[in-house]
């Protein structure tokens, strides 16, 4: 009967040795999988300017595109990131954060209105446009991304013309 018990009792103490090895293993799993390297991933800003609106109602609606093909994006549903701000003086800027490095094109639209879309007159914007690398657009002189791309590999800053037709 003892040694029933005897038994018993090391068999007992065998399964909490064994429990608290895995309960220590797994404490020490959870505890070093909370240290995460930091994001090793360059990350830069671009920050984008516009001067000489015609006037200062309504917003600038900065468009990002990193994707050839993009442009030109009439209804503004291929764009990467989106931001729009207040004009002040005939002036506006945004800036994007946390931007990989890769190939980027900028539209801006004069949205005097604010709701969100280029609005036409018979054929042509009337409301304000414009591009990176763009001084004029016409229909010899229509945006394509190859064009109106460049290269983000640190931080940079960028003036778009804008252009009413």
């Amino acid at each position: 009967m003892f040694n029933k018990e005897l038994h018993k009792m090391i068999g007992i103490i065998k399964y909490a040795k064994s429990m608290t090895r895995q309960l220590i293993l797994i404490s020490l799993t959870i505890v070093l999988s909370s240290f995460t390297y930091p994001n090793r991933v360059k990350t830069n800003s671009l920050t984008v300017e516009v001067h000489g609106t015609r006037n200062s109602d309504g917003v600038i609606q900065f468009a990002l595109y990193n994707e050839d093909g993009s442009i030109p994006d009439k209804q503004y549903e291929k764009y990467y990131k989106m931001q729009t701000a207040k004009i002040t003086n005939g002036s506006s800027s945004v800036t994007f954060d946390n931007l990989p490095e890769g190939i980027y094109v900028v539209n801006i639209l004069h949205d005097e209105n604010e709701n969100g879309e280029i609005d036409k007159g018979f054929l042509l914007p009337i409301e304000g446009l414009g591009f990176s690398n763009y001084e004029s657009i016409g229909p010899t002189n229509r945006p394509k991304y190859s064009k109106a791309s460049f290269e983000l590999k640190s931080d940079l800053t960028i003036e778009i013309k804008v252009i009413y037709m």
